[in-house]
């Protein structure tokens, strides 16, 4: 029932700047926490936890590959988390994934999330 849908992937050269979207449907934040992460995956390498944000956006977590280059954040009505991404480098390339944790009180950047949306393709290229 819980779904997520990705959308702001695309071309970017290096340095340039992307901004992720990950709207999120069929639960209540009444009925419990949902940490939300995004997650990355490159060609010829492994799933790699990108960022998190609890329910109510007071715990994020960065991969340290991210630098202090990405942001993580809710939005007023709490069904969208963004992931704005800023100096995009090469290795940045990959399908970007949303995923939901329920019933979950901070976030982690394991692969633990229960629910996952489709993708979203960042190419950082010249």
């Amino acid at each position: 029932q819980l779904q997520l849908v990705e959308s702001g992937g695309g071309l970017v050269q290096p340095g340039g700047s992307l901004r992720l979207s990950c709207a999120a449907s069929g639960f209540t934040l009444r009925g419990g926490s949902v940490a939300i992460g995004w997650f990355r995956q490159a060609p010829g390498k492994e799933r790699e936890g990108v960022s998190c944000i609890s329910s109510s956006g007071g715990t994020t977590r960065y991969a340290d590959s991210i630098e202090g280059r990405f942001t993580i954040s809710r939005d007023g009505a709490e069904n969208t988390v963004n992931l704005q991404m800023n100096s995009l480098k090469p290795e940045d390339t990959a399908i970007y994934y949303c995923a939901a944790l329920p019933l979950f009180s901070g976030c982690v950047l394991s692969g633990r999330y229960k629910y996952w949306g489709q993708g979203t393709q960042v190419t950082v290229s010249s």
